[in-house]
């Protein structure tokens, strides 16, 4: 029996919802905190409605989409308006951060950050006054001002040109990676000791645009003090090392995880094409007489699955943007063939956002139908399709609770011009 599911809220563009970054030479700068003119500012109340519409009024929600907390922070906009002084994400930050930070952001980029929910909550510049006083992380700023202190130019400076070997530290290194790249004598221990004032107390905690020495000696380089102890070197060295053991053992189960998941995509793919070497064998029925009549064509409109609609629509709920369900549900398993409706061609497959893999097409009568949360597709953009061809295979990517086809049908490509789906199909003829 298929599981029943149904796709969480869609997200839309995001292009100005509480995304604003502001780049100088590729590199990520953070913007100040207060703004000039009219300060922005809402009552609990209203956060509370923003909340609501965004997601449920969870605080601490992550569902995996980059956005974060009740009031869907994106990380960036959340580290540029000063949330890590609270919390390194905004799911991690209690109610009265969120909005502290959300302040900051209304005052700077309008009710326009949240572009479905704040108009709906009636969110706008000059509203009353949170009255929320939240505390601060005691212990992330430290750590904070040493990650963008640690975070060096490209260039090595003149003045340690010719000294040291330099080596700039990228997303997914570790230092015994490195040492062992880069052959440092007396491997990662003897790295770390170079560049302790570099990386700081936990040689585990390296961060992407450090300059290590990896030969010689870096300017102003720190030894340890000479009264430590002998014994307490060893056991620094052993837990060390113990950190090293558990990096290198989260690595290699990642790196099986992932081997494991292609060998799934490489059978998934493997019989995909045995059934489309099936599907293209020649018939064995016998041959028409001479002058018989040709055989009828394709029919005008079939159902995407077979399979019986769950969550309808128009369903009501604070779960979607439009505050109603924009299509139908039809609970089936992952790897269920999904069928083109009607004669058409495809203008979008592939990743669409919180729908997940998709397929659109457009059909003869200028209407737009749309197959979401697939596991498989076999269209591609601009390919022309006719009523009941497999074009995909059902899946639960996307925001999704379980296995199920989401379909709807719209006046347009994009979202926010839905129609009734099981409407449309009725009236050529398919009965669900």
């Amino acid at each position: 029996m298929a599981v029943r599911g149904r796709h969480r809220r869609y997200q839309p563009n995001r292009i100005n919802r509480a995304s604003l970054t502001v780049t100088a030479g590729g590199a990520g700068m953070a913007l100040p905190l207060t703004v000039a003119g009219t300060a922005g500012a809402a009552d609990v109340d209203t956060w509370n409605k923003v909340a609501a519409c965004e997601s449920g009024n969870n605080w601490s929600i992550n569902t995996g989409n980059g956005y974060f907390g009740g009031l869907q922070f994106k990380q960036s906009t959340w580290e540029a308006y000063g949330g890590t002084a609270y919390a390194s994400r905004a799911d991690r930050a209690a109610k009265d951060q969120q909005i502290a930070v959300a302040e900051k952001v209304l005052d700077a980029q309008g009710p326009g950050a949240w572009p479905a929910c704040g108009p709906k909550a009636g969110l706008a510049r000059g509203g009353g006054s949170p009255d929320v006083t939240p505390a601060r992380a005691p212990s992330k700023p430290e750590r904070s001002k040493r990650d963008v202190r640690d975070v060096k130019p490209e260039v090595t400076p003149q003045s340690a040109a010719g000294t040291a070997e330099m080596y700039t530290v990228v997303h997914g290194d570790t230092l015994s990676g490195i040492a062992d790249e880069r052959r440092v004598r007396g491997g990662w221990q003897q790295l770390y000791d170079a560049n302790r004032r570099v990386i700081g107390a936990d040689p585990d905690l390296i961060t992407p645009g450090q300059r290590l020495s990896v030969h010689g000696q870096t300017a102003g380089r720190q030894k340890a003090p000479a009264q430590q102890r002998p014994e307490s070197r060893t056991a620094d060295r052993k837990a060390a090392e113990r950190k090293a053991a558990e990096r290198r053992a989260a690595e290699k189960r990642a790196a099986e995880r992932k081997a494991a998941e292609k060998q799934a995509e490489q059978k998934a793919a493997a019989q995909k094409e045995r059934e489309k070497q099936r599907e293209k064998r020649p018939q064995t029925s016998a041959p028409q007489a001479k002058n018989a009549a040709p055989r009828a064509s394709a029919p005008g409109a079939v159902a995407p699955v077979a399979a019986s609609p769950s969550t309808p629509y128009r369903a009501a709920g604070g779960s979607w943007s439009k505050g109603y369900h924009t299509g139908v549900d039809f609970p089936v398993s992952t790897g269920t063939s999904v069928k083109a409706v009607a004669a058409g061609r495809v203008v979008s497959a592939g990743w669409g956002g919180s729908y997940g893999y998709q397929v659109v097409i457009r059909h003869g009568d200028g209407k737009y139908s749309q197959y979401g949360h697939l596991s498989a597709l076999s269209v591609k953009a601009g390919q022309q399709v006719g009523a009941g061809q497999r074009i995909a295979r059902s899946g639960s990517t996307g925001n999704s609770t379980g296995p199920h086809l989401h379909f709807e049908v719209r006046t347009g490509p994009g979202f926010g011009s839905d129609i009734d789906p099981l409407a449309y199909l009725r009236a050529r003829g398919v009965r669900i």
